[in-house]
C-alpha cells in the first residue's frame, strides 16, 4: 500500500501562501532567461525593492567600488551568470551594477536552520527556513522551475532578481540548501569573487543541481569547489543514511557530518553556528529545533511533522522568509511557504491510500 501525500496552502488575507512558479529555460539564451518576471513583477516594485536590500546590506564604499568590475564584466563573472545578470539589467531597467550588487547582498545575511531527517522506514526528509532581515523580501520569493529539454532539470526557492538558488532539488537524486556561516567581510568576498574566481555560494548550489550525478556527487563538488565565503552546506539523498552538513572554508570542507544510523543520530540540525561548538545563550534555535524533533519521534517524522517543527518558535521568527519541505525520492511533494506568520496550521495534508 503506498501513501500518497497531498499538501495545500490556504491562502487567507494577511496569512502564509505559496510563491509564484516561474518556468526558467536553460534552453534559451542566458540574457532572455529571466524574462518571465516581467510578467510577475511590476518592473518599478523590483527596482525599489531592489534598492531597499542594497541600502540595508551593502556599504556605500561598494557601490563606487564596484562600477570599475561592470566595465569588464564578461572578464570577472563567469557564464551563464554575466548574461543572466545583463539580461536582468534589461528587463528591470536598472543599472547593471545594482543587479550585481543585489546578487552579493542576498550572499552575506542569510541566517537559516536546515533539518535533514531519516525515518524509521529509511525515507530521507529535508526542510528549511531561510531567515532574511528584509521584510519585502516575501514578496519576492519565487519557485523556480529549470527546464532543459523540455522537462525539470532542477528546481529551487529563490528572490526575483537572484541568479543563484541556497533551496534546490535534482529530483530522485538530491536536495540542497545552504546556511550562512559568519566569517569575512564584503570586501573579502568581493575580491575572493572577482579577482581570485571563487565561486558566489549560491552559484555553487546551482551548478551542483544541475551537473552531480547523485548524493555523492553532490556532496564531493560541494565539499571541494572553491567559494567566496565559509557556509553550511546541507545534502540530503535518496537513500538511507544520504544526509550531510558540510562545514565550508573557503578552500574546502573543514567538517562533514554525516547522519549516524548505529549511533541513533536519525537528524542533523544544522542553524549558523558549527556543530561541535555550543550556540550562543541569544539564539537557541538549534536547541528548540532538537527537542521538537526528539517529541516528534522518528516513527513519525515526514513532510508535514518536519514543517511543524520548522514552524515552532524560534526556529520560526519575525524574520523568517519562508519555509521549504522536500524530500528528492518524491520530488512532486516539494513545497514552499512564505511566511507572514509561524502558525503550522496553514499547511495542511490528507493522507489517500
Amino acid at each position: 500500500m503506498k501513501l500518497v501525500v497531498f499538501w495545500a496552502v490556504v491562502g487567507l488575507c494577511g496569512s502564509s501562501f505559496s510563491p509564484p512558479v516561474v518556468n526558467i529555460s536553460l534552453d534559451d539564451p542566458a540574457e532572455l532567461r529571466w524574462a518571465p518576471l516581467v510578467k510577475i513583477f511590476d518592473k518599478d516594485f523590483l527596482r525599489k525593492a531592489a534598492a531597499e536590500v542594497i541600502d540595508s546590506t551593502v556599504p556605500k564604499w561598494v557601490h563606487y567600488a564596484v562600477h570599475p568590475v561592470v566595465k569588464a564584466l564578461e572578464k570577472y563573472v563567469p557564464q551563464p551568470y554575466a548574461g543572466e545578470i545583463r539580461g536582468m539589467s534589461s528587463f528591470y531597467q536598472s543599472d547593471i551594477s545594482d543587479i550585481i550588487l543585489l546578487n552579493f547582498a542576498y550572499e552575506v545575511s542569510a541566517f537559516c536552520t536546515s533539518i535533514v531527517a531519516q525515518s524509521s522506514k529509511g525515507n530521507i526528509y529535508h526542510g528549511r527556513n531561510l531567515d532574511y532581515p528584509h521584510d519585502i523580501l516575501r514578496n519576492l520569493t519565487i519557485d523556480i522551475l529549470f527546464i532543459k529539454n523540455g522537462k525539470v532539470a532542477y528546481r529551487g526557492t529563490s528572490f526575483a532578481g537572484y541568479v543563484g538558488l541556497w533551496t534546490g532539488q535534482s529530483a530522485n537524486k538530491f536536495t540542497v540548501t545552504g546556511n550562512q556561516r559568519s566569517k569575512g567581510h564584503w570586501w573579502e568576498n568581493v575580491i575572493s569573487a572577482f579577482l581570485l574566481k571563487s565561486s558566489p555560494v549560491s552559484w555553487l548550489v546551482r551548478e551542483t543541481l544541475e551537473e552531480a550525478t547523485d548524493f555523492h556527487d553532490a556532496v564531493m563538488k560541494l565539499s571541494k569547489v572553491p567559494i567566496i565565503t565559509d557556509v553550511y552546506y546541507i545534502v540530503a539523498g535518496v537513500h538511507s543514511k544520504e544526509g550531510v552538513v558540510i562545514t565550508r572554508d573557503r578552500s574546502g570542507a573543514a567538517d562533514i557530518w554525516a547522519l549516524d544510523w548505529v549511533m541513533g543520530q536519525w537528524y542533523l540540525v544544522e542553524t549558523n553556528y558549527d556543530h561541535w561548538l555550543p550556540t550562543p545563550k541569544r539564539d537557541d534555535r538549534r536547541d528548540v529545533a532538537m527537542k521538537a524533533l526528539n517529541a516528534t519521534g522518528q516513527n513519525n517524522i515526514n513532510l508535514r511533522s518536519l514543517y511543524q517543527v520548522l514552524s515552532v518558535v524560534p526556529v520560526c521568527n519575525r524574520i523568517t522568509i519562508y519555509t521549504t519541505v522536500m524530500s528528492a525520492a518524491v520530488p512532486e511533494e516539494y513545497r514552499t511557504v512564505v511566511r507572514e506568520t509561524c502558525d503550522e496550521s496553514i499547511f495542511e495534508s490528507s493522507i489517500i491510500d
